[in-house]
C-alpha cells in the first residue's frame, strides 16, 4: 500500500461533484426538453438520470468531507447547444457520461494501493458510468 494523496482525492472529488450536479441541471433541462411520441419513456429516463446524478454528487460530497474536505458550492459548465431532437439529446448525454466516466478513472489513478475503500467506490462508479454509456448507445442505435 502507498500514502493516499488526499489533496489530490479531494480535489478529484469535489470535480466530481461538480460535474455530478451540473449532470442534475442538464438531465433535469433534458427531460423538459423532449417531444414526439416516445417522450414519456425519455422523460422518465432522464428524470431518473437526474435524480441518479444528484445521488452521485452526494456521494462524492460525504467522502470527500469525511476526508476532511471542503465541499465546492459550484457546478461544472454546461453548454447549451439549442440542439433538442431526442437524438442531439442522447448524444450530449452520451459526451456528458464519458466524461463522467473519465473523472472517476482519474480518482481510480489517484486511489488505487492507497485506499481499498476509495478504489472501490471509484470501480463502483467506473462501473455504473459504463453501463450508463452502453445504454445510452442502445437508446442511440435506431436513429443511426
Amino acid at each position: 500500500m502507498r500514502d493516499l494523496d488526499q489533496a489530490k482525492a479531494i480535489e478529484l472529488l469535489n470535480t466530481i461533484m461538480e460535474f455530478e450536479l451540473a449532470g442534475v441541471v442538464r438531465y433535469t433541462h433534458y427531460s423538459l426538453m423532449v417531444t414526439g411520441p416516445n417522450r414519456l419513456p425519455i422523460v422518465q429516463f432522464f428524470k431518473a438520470q437526474a435524480t441518479e446524478s444528484l445521488l452521485h454528487a452526494q456521494q462524492a460530497g460525504e467522502i470527500l468531507t469525511g476526508l476532511e474536505g471542503h465541499p465546492s458550492q459550484k457546478i461544472a459548465p454546461i453548454e447549451e447547444s439549442y440542439q433538442h431532437s431526442v437524438r442531439d439529446l442522447l448524444q450530449e448525454s452520451l459526451a456528458h457520461e464519458r466524461k463522467a466516466l473519465e473523472l472517476y478513472k482519474d480518482l481510480l489513478e489517484v486511489v488505487e494501493n492507497a485506499s481499498i475503500y476509495l478504489e472501490e467506490y471509484a470501480r463502483t462508479m467506473i462501473g455504473q458510468e459504463e453501463l450508463h454509456n452502453i445504454e445510452i448507445k442502445k437508446m442511440l442505435r435506431d436513429f443511426s
